[in-house]
This record gives C-alpha cells, sequence and structure tokens, in this order.
C-alpha cells in the first residue's frame, strides 16, 4: 500500500499535482484541502465573521457536518452535508475561512482523524499543509512543493479567471501571503516540512513534470527497499 503526503502552500500546483500522481501509481486521490474549505464555508453560512472568535461554536459545527470528497480524476467532489460544494469552496474568501478553522484544534482533529483512516485503509494521494507531519507521519512518501511567489500568485490568479470568479492579481497575492501567515504560524500543525521530506520547487515546471519526477523518485525508493537486505 502505498501513501503519499504533498505539502506546501498554495499555488505551488498541490492539487494538480497530486492528481496527476494518483493517477500514474493508480491509487486514490484524497483532498484534504476541500474538508477544510467545506468547514470554513459552514463557518461562513452561519455567520461567523474573520478573524474567528467563536472556535467552540465553528467546533460543534464541523462535528455535526457531514463533509465528503468523492470521485476521481477531472470528476472530484466535495459535499457538504449532501451538497454539492465543489465551485463555492474555490471562492477566495473562503480560503481565509478555511485557514481560520484549520487554526481550531478540535477542527483539525476530527477532519485528521478522518484523512488517516481513509488513507491507512486504502493508500493515496494526500495533499495539504501537515499531511506528512502530523496525519500519515509514516507515509511511503512526502513531498514539500514551493515556488516564487509571484509565480504562485499568477498561478492562483489564472486558476480563478478559468473558474468563472476572476480577482485581480494583486488582490489574489495578498489573500494568499495572509493566508501563508496564517497556516505557518499557527500554534496547532503549522506549515512545516523536516529532513523525511523531499523539497521540489515548481516555479519552472509542469505540474505533469513533477508528477513524473515524484513517480520515479517513490519507484526509485521502493526499488532500493525491496533491495535492502532483511526488508
Amino acid at each position: 500500500m502505498i501513501v503519499v503526503a504533498i505539502d506546501g502552500p498554495s499555488g505551488v500546483g498541490k492539487s494538480t499535482v497530486g492528481k496527476a500522481l494518483a493517477a500514474r501509481l493508480d491509487i486514490p486521490y484524497l483532498d484534504t484541502g476541500a474538508m477544510y474549505r467545506a468547514i470554513g464555508l459552514l463557518a461562513r453560512r452561519n455567520g461567523v465573521r474573520l478573524p474567528i472568535t467563536e472556535s467552540d461554536r465553528v467546533a460543534e459545527l464541523s462535528e455535526r457536518a457531514d463533509v465528503r470528497v468523492t470521485g476521481s480524476g477531472g470528476n472530484i467532489r466535495t459535499l457538504l452535508d449532501g451538497e454539492d460544494v465543489s465551485r463555492e469552496i474555490r471562492q477566495p474568501e473562503v480560503s481565509l475561512y478555511a485557514s481560520a478553522v484549520a487554526a481550531i484544534p478540535r477542527v483539525r482533529r476530527r477532519l485528521a482523524a478522518r484523512q488517516r483512516e481513509l488513507a491507512l485503509s486504502g493508500g493515496g494521494v494526500l495533499e495539504g499543509r501537515d499531511i506528512g507531519t502530523k496525519v500519515v507521519p509514516e507515509a511511503t512518501a512526502k513531498f514539500f512543493l514551493t515556488a516564487r511567489p509571484e509565480i504562485r500568485a499568477n498561478r492562483r490568479f489564472e486558476e480563478l479567471a478559468r473558474k468563472g470568479t476572476p480577482q485581480d492579481l494583486a488582490s489574489v497575492r495578498a489573500e494568499m501571503e495572509a493566508r501563508d501567515e496564517a497556516d505557518a504560524t499557527r500554534e496547532d500543525s503549522p506549515l512545516a516540512y523536516d529532513e523525511t521530506y523531499l523539497v521540489v520547487d515548481t516555479s519552472d515546471l509542469g505540474a505533469e513534470e513533477v508528477a513524473e519526477r515524484l513517480r520515479s523518485w517513490i519507484v526509485a525508493r521502493q526499488t532500493v527497499d525491496l533491495l535492502r537486505p532483511g526488508v
């Protein structure tokens, strides 16, 4: 069974690379970020404002909610209490809510437990911000993707335009920097990596090229493990 952790900030191509890598390895793709976005959307719909001061209320909302990520390939959907919110959770403001709810320990514990259960029951590629450090530290392979800030902002800008929710580039970069700061400085499970990760700069690489590099690294690593005495 193969479990792959892909961590990193927004705009580095985690989702696109993760889906392509899962297809190459013929294992599930588990969009963990979509789960936090769904809870962020739920909090917003229930009148919770940023910055969040009602942590217990948001945690209670998350514990009552049924959040599911279904489908594969280009047909992955996020369901919130049975409603398809795949498009709505990609709005820029929901991104800020996602980071805010992810900083609430009770929310993280609930979603992380579900993510871990899915990963260890059938394998898969998981992408997020603390997959390899907290959710599945024993993952087969751990990758931390990064890219230059201007590249990340342009990617996010183009993604929003393709999805019919365009924003000006300056606003996109400001929102991205705010989310980075929130993710890196939160007390519980901050965005980080350690020596068990392979760091990959995606600034000048296409998603398919990155996915193939990761696949090759995993295959080579498995070959080495099989040849190691006593394994």
